[in-house]
C-alpha cells in the first residue's frame, strides 16, 4: 500500500479554546509538513481546494508550487481540485505549471467538491454541478493531452485551435477522481479508465463501498486494463496514543467540538439562498458519527494505538481493496504534536500495513505513474 498526507487547510477556531491560527502560519505549516512527509517516506502530499468557509485552500496550485520548490521526491496532488466550478483552460495551465515545477511529480485528484456555497460564489447553478464536472473534466483531459484543440460544449464558449502552456513535463499526467456521494463521479472515472479516491470520511463504509464496487464494474465494462485499476481511500482523521482508550479520551473534546461546528455550518448553508436547488438531505455534508466512540468503533477515524490503527486500515482494505491510504492530522493540535503524530504513523503504523499489503501503484510496474516520481 502507498501512503499520502492530505491537508484541506481548514482553519476554523479551535473548538474548545477559540484560538485561531494566523493564515500565514497555517499556510507555512502546510509546506513544512510536506517537507517532513518527504523525510518520513510518505509517497504523496495532497492539498485540498475549497472556496467557502473557514478554509485556506482556494489556491492549491500556488501552495503546491511552494512545496514543489521545497521538496525533491514526494509526489504532489490535489484533494480535490474543484473543476466543476473552474475554467478548464486555467486548470490546464496551473496543473502543467506544477508538473513542470516539480519535474513530473504531479497527479491531481479532481471532482465537484463538497461545498455547496461555492456554486453561488461563481455564479453557477448547483443543480447542474455534475454537468459542469463532466464537461470541464473532458475538456481538461483534451487540453492536457492535445495541442490545437477545437471544442464545443454547453456551458462555455467554443475553442478553436487552443493550446495551453506550459505543456506537461513529460507527456500527460494521470488524473484521479474524488468520490464521496455520487455515481456520476465514479462513472466518469470508469468511462475514461482513471483511478478514484473515495472520501471515506463522514459516512458509514457501506455507502462508500457501493460506489467503489460500481466503479470497478463500470471500469471493466468499458474494457479498460484491470492492471491499471487503482483505488485510494481517505480517512476520518488521524490521532495516535499508546492505547486506543488514551487516544479516544484525548481526542474527544476536539472531535465533538468539530461535530458541533459542522452542524452550525450546515445550518448556515441551508439558510443561504441557493435558489432552491440544494437538497437539504444530501449525504456527506456532516459526519454520521456523532461521538468519538462511534467514530472509532464504526467509522473511518484512525484514532487509537498504532497497532489498532494498522488493524483498522487492513480492515477497511478488506472492504475497499484500496492501493492508497490518505491521512489527515487535525490542524488545531499543537504543531509539534502534529509532526510527532506523522512520525509515529510512519514508523509504527506504515510498516505493519506494508507487511500485509502490496500494490503496483507508483512502482516501476505502473506505466502511468508520474514521470518524476523516483520511489521504488
Amino acid at each position: 500500500m502507498r501512503f499520502q498526507i492530505l491537508d484541506i487547510i481548514f482553519n476554523p477556531p479551535h473548538p474548545v479554546t477559540g484560538e485561531v491560527v494566523h493564515p500565514s502560519d497555517r499556510l507555512g505549516r502546510v509546506v513544512e509538513t510536506a517537507v517532513l512527509a518527504e523525510e518520513l517516506g510518505f509517497d504523496s502530499f495532497s492539498v485540498g481546494e475549497r472556496h467557502a468557509g473557514d478554509v485556506l485552500s482556494s489556491s492549491p496550485t500556488v501552495i503546491l508550487g511552494a512545496i514543489a520548490h521545497a521538496t525533491d521526491r514526494i509526489l504532489l496532488s490535489t484533494g480535490v481540485s474543484v473543476v466543476a466550478v473552474l475554467d478548464p483552460i486555467r486548470v490546464a495551465e496551473d496543473f502543467a505549471t506544477i508538473d513542470q515545477l516539480s519535474r513530473g511529480r504531479f497527479e491531481p485528484v479532481i471532482g465537484k467538491g463538497n461545498e455547496a456555497l461555492q456554486y453561488p460564489l461563481f455564479g453557477l447553478d448547483i443543480s447542474k454541478q455534475y454537468e459542469y464536472l463532466t464537461e470541464n473534466y473532458e475538456l481538461l483531459r483534451r487540453l492536457v493531452r492535445e495541442e490545437h484543440v477545437d471544442w464545443n460544449g454547453t456551458h462555455r464558449h467554443p475553442l478553436v485551435d487552443a493550446t495551453t502552456l506550459p505543456r506537461p513535463f513529460d507527456g500527460p499526467f494521470r488524473i484521479w477522481h474524488g468520490s464521496a456521494t455520487s455515481v456520476e463521479a465514479v462513472d466518469l472515472a470508469a468511462k475514461w479508465g482513471d483511478p478514484i479516491v473515495t472520501a471515506n470520511a463522514l459516512q458509514p463504509r457501506e455507502n462508500y463501498k457501493v460506489l467503489i464496487d460500481r466503479y470497478r464494474e463500470q471500469y471493466l465494462a468499458h474494457g479498460h486494463d484491470p492492471e491499471k485499476l487503482y483505488v485510494g481511500s481517505g480517512s476520518g482523521g488521524l490521532f495516535l496514543a499508546d492505547t486506543t482508550e488514551q487516544a479516544t479520551d484525548e481526542f474527544r473534546p476536539i472531535y465533538e467540538g468539530f461535530v458541533a461546528q459542522q452542524d452550525k455550518r450546515l445550518e448556515r448553508s441551508l439558510r443561504s439562498d441557493l435558489g432552491g436547488k440544494h437538497d437539504p438531505a444530501a449525504k456527506g455534508r456532516v459526519t454520521s458519527f456523532r461521538t468519538i466512540e462511534d467514530a472509532v468503533e464504526r467509522g473511518p477515524a484512525l484514532v487509537g494505538s498504532p497497532d489498532r490503527v494498522a488493524e483498522k486500515i487492513l480492515d477497511y482494505h478488506d472492504s475497499y481493496g484500496h492501493d492508497l491510504q490518505s491521512v489527515s492530522v487535525n490542524h488545531v493540535l499543537d504543531f509539534e504534536q502534529q509532526k510527532d503524530t506523522l512520525r509515529r504513523f510512519a514508523e509504527e503504523v506504515i510498516p505493519l500495513v506494508k507487511k500485509e499489503l502490496s500494490t503496483t501503484l507508483w512502482s516501476p510496474f505502473d506505466a502511468d505513474r508520474a514521470k518524476g516520481f523516483t520511489a521504488s
